[in-house]
């Protein structure tokens, strides 16, 4: 099938999947006047590739995943559990971070209100 239907059927742009392509994730064959060709195995490692950068994994983090792409790999791969389980270290990182900044926010909030509260200016 063509890129446009291919695209169509895994709620991507054609772009998305020519950059999947350009970066080393997917090797997809091309017809007789150049066009590339997907086939169902190739649209099933495109919803892999799709997931993972849904999930928040970069292109790169995902070649380095390249077992967990084939249909061989769409259970347990090589590396996949390891992979996951760095992803949500990571995740729980930047969220401990966020909530410590959207507390800084919040105590910021309330001496500002108490501020203008004192001087009888109610925001």
């Amino acid at each position: 099938m063509q890129a446009k239907e291919a695209a169509e059927r895994l709620g991507i742009t054609q772009r998305m999947l020519r950059h999947y392509e350009k970066e080393g994730l997917m090797d997809v064959s091309r017809t007789f006047n150049g066009y590339r060709s997907y086939s169902e195995t190739d649209l099933r490692r495109a919803g892999r590739i799709r997931d993972f950068i849904a999930t928040g994994f970069s292109t790169r983090e995902i070649r380095a995943m390249s077992a967990c792409l084939s249909d061989e790999g769409s259970g347990p791969c090589e590396g996949g559990i390891e992979k996951l389980t760095e992803k949500l270290m990571h995740i729980d990182r930047l969220r401990a971070e966020l909530d410590d900044k959207r507390n800084a926010v919040l105590e910021r909030l309330a001496t500002l209100r108490n501020g203008l509260s004192a001087l009888g200016t109610d925001p």
